[in-house]
C-alpha cells in the first residue's frame, strides 16, 4: 500500500528522514505544485490529488499545512487512513490568534524574509540535534516566498469543519505553532513541539506501524 507524505509551510520531503514505515508500505512522498492565482486549500489539495492513485487503497500523512491538506484529499477521496502530524483537521481547532491575524491581514504586511529568520529562531521549529537543525535551516532557506505568501493566505482563510474517517491526530504538547490547548488530538506526544517529526520521530513510527497495522499493505 502506498502511504503518500505531505510535508508543511516552507518544508520539503527532507523532514521525514528519520520516519520509517512498516514492512510491505511505501512511502511517496508528495512534491508541492505552483498555486493558482487566489487558489483556496481545498482547490490546491484536489489538484495534489490528482499525482496520486486514489483508484487503490492508499494512506495519507499530513505534516503541519501538510495535514490540513490530507484532510481535504480525505474527505473527497476516502483514504485508508488520515494521520496528522502536527496539524489541526478543521479551522475550529486554530488558534485565535490566526483569526486576528486573518482579520487584519497582517500575513500579507510582514515580509517573507523576516518570518523564514523567526522561524529559524524559533524555539518551537527546532530540532535537538545539531545535523537536523542544520538541515532544517536549509529547507527554510530554499523555500519559495511566494509559495510561503499564498500559502499563509489559504490557511488564514481555510474554513472546512468536516473530519475525515479513520483520523489520527498526533500532536506535541509543546507545539508553538498550533498550540494543543486549542486542538482535539486522538494522540498527544510528551515534549513534541511543532517539528516533533525530526525530535519525536522515534515515538511517531511507533504512532504509524499502530495507525497502519489494521490495513493490508498489499491491498
Amino acid at each position: 500500500m502506498k502511504v503518500y507524505f505531505i510535508s508543511g509551510l516552507a518544508a520539503d520531503c527532507r523532514v521525514f528522514k528519520h520516519i520509517k514505515l512498516p514492512t510491505g508500505y511505501e512511502a511517496v512522498y508528495m512534491d508541492w505544485i505552483a498555486p493558482l492565482k487566489h487558489e483556496t486549500l481545498q482547490s490546491y489539495a484536489y489538484r495534489m490529488a490528482e499525482k496520486m492513485d486514489t483508484s487503490q487503497h492508499f494512506a495519507l500523512v499530513g505534516l503541519s499545512m501538510g495535514g490540513m491538506i490530507a484532510t481535504e484529499i480525505a474527505n473527497k477521496f476516502k483514504p485508508s487512513t488520515c494521520i496528522l502530524l502536527s496539524s489541526v483537521p478543521t479551522h475550529k481547532q486554530m488558534p485565535g490568534y490566526f483569526k486576528l491575524a486573518y482579520v487584519f491581514k497582517l500575513h500579507k504586511i510582514v515580509p517573507i524574509g523576516l518570518l523564514q529568520k523567526i522561524s529559524l529562531m524559533k524555539r518551537g521549529l527546532s530540532p535537538d540535534n545539531n545535523e537536523d537543525k542544520q538541515l532544517l535551516k536549509q529547507v527554510i532557506k530554499d523555500s519559495d516566498p511566494a509559495f510561503i505568501r499564498w500559502a499563509m493566505d489559504a490557511i488564514l482563510s481555510w474554513k472546512n469543519e468536516a473530519l475525515p474517517a479513520s483520523l489520527w491526530q498526533i500532536q506535541g504538547d509543546k507545539d508553538g505553532i498550533l498550540p494543543i490547548r486549542w486542538a482535539r488530538p486522538t494522540h498527544r506526544v510528551k515534549g513534541g513541539n511543532h517539528l516533533m517529526i525530526m525530535s519525536k520521530a522515534t515515538e511517531l513510527n511507533v504512532f504509524l506501524s499502530e495507525a497502519l497495522a489494521p490495513l493490508t499493505p498489499a491491498a
